[in-house]
């Protein structure tokens, strides 16, 4: 098949890792693949004097000197458009099935021509982040007609809750099970927990800093590590003594992940959740809310998951406290746990996901979606 995906921008996220994966695989199964990426738009000078202010030096050098995105890591075929604007028809060759990744990509999916092959909507997240008047958008854009793919089984309840009815097929995501792995440990004889810092409100670093500060009252010792593309920010600190890696090598992230005896998820929005099944793929138990496909995957002995309250106190007190009980537990039963987390993170990989998603996309070329 000619099959042709439309990205919002590549970049390092983990949506885009998906994309990436997805036609790197596909590409690998004797199919013609090409992604066709937006850009971002220029900032304005108000835009980067404000930056130079704040200090925000990691956002500036993605303004002039971007760093390649995981599509241009991969190898992959891929066609940036010259400017910020909409991905049209005459961006694109004609193919037997178009596959958009973000709400605003299955707006401009929906205006190509049939040529430009049966159109696809790859769903990683319910993207209702902004003004009312988008968030309609992007529910109508949801209505659309086209084969849905969710990438979890939590976000096609989500979005049949909020949207409606719609008819959407599930691939759930994966983890590469020959980058993502490492060898059987024993427990650190100080306990060592981990996170991926942001400072946006969704990446809820502010969580981690309290259940880590509430953790340390009865587990003195306890380490702390974390990584991520942002330089800390002021009014986003990490905790106290934290070893921080920015921007780690792609290579380096198994052996991060595998360097804690427990991996903390607390997004307040996620679509999936990759990371933790990246971590438990590294044989590292994880502590995370119910957001994305976390009930799907901390509900079988692998990690702990929390009990999703609003109340941010009593969240991060539950925190604190699943992460004094994976430290201080028997020997044994932390082994138990890293052995079920490895198990069956690597019982499905990207190749049982690849599968998945080409016959979903051979139907719908097809014409049989």
């Amino acid at each position: 098949m000619r099959i042709t995906f439309l990205l919002p921008r590549d970049d390092l996220a983990g949506g885009t890792r998906v994309v990436a994966t997805y036609a790197r695989l596909l590409q690998d199964r004797g199919h013609q693949v090409l992604v066709v990426s937006n850009v971002p738009a220029r900032r304005s000078i108000r835009e980067v004097w404000r930056l130079v202010r704040q200090h925000n030096w990691d956002a500036l050098h993605q303004c002039y000197r971007p760093r390649p995105g995981h599509v241009a890591l991969s190898g992959v075929p891929m066609r940036k458009l010259e400017r910020h604007r909409p991905i049209v028809a005459s961006d694109l060759p004609d193919a037997d099935v178009v596959v958009a990744t973000w709400w605003e990509t299955a707006r401009w999916m929906h205006q190509l021509p049939d040529s430009k092959g049966r159109r696809v909507h790859l769903i990683q997240d319910y993207e209702t982040w902004f003004d009312e008047a988008t968030n309609r958008q992007v529910r109508d854009t949801l209505r659309l007609p086209n084969c849905k793919i969710a990438i979890s089984y939590s976000l096609r309840q989500t979005l049949r809750d909020h949207v409606g009815p719609l008819d959407i097929n599930v691939v759930p995501n994966a983890v590469d099970g020959t980058h993502f792995d490492a060898p059987r440990r024993q427990r650190h004889s100080r306990p060592r927990v981990g996170f991926i810092y942001g400072s946006s409100q969704r990446k809820a670093a502010d969580r981690y800093h309290a259940a880590i500060a509430l953790a340390r009252r009865s587990v003195p010792g306890l380490e702390v590590m974390a990584f991520g593309s942002e330089s800390p920010k002021p009014d986003c600190p990490l905790p106290p003594d934290t070893r921080y890696i920015q921007f780690p090598a792609q290579t380096d992230i198994p052996g991060l992940y595998a360097q804690c005896d427990v991996w903390l998820f607390a997004s307040r929005i996620d679509s999936f959740g990759l990371p933790i099944l990246e971590a438990m793929a590294c044989r590292t138990p994880v502590i995370g809310v119910p957001v994305g496909a976390a009930p799907e995957l901390l509900q079988q002995g692998g990690g702990v998951l929390l009990s999703g309250t609003s109340d941010e106190d009593v969240l991060c007190r539950e925190m604190a406290a699943a992460i004094v009980r994976l430290c201080r537990m028997p020997a044994e039963q932390w082994q138990a746990m890293s052995d079920a987390a490895y198990e069956q993170s690597h019982g499905y990989g990207w190749q049982d996901a690849a599968a998945l998603f080409e016959g979903l996309l051979q139907q719908a070329g097809s014409g049989t979606d």
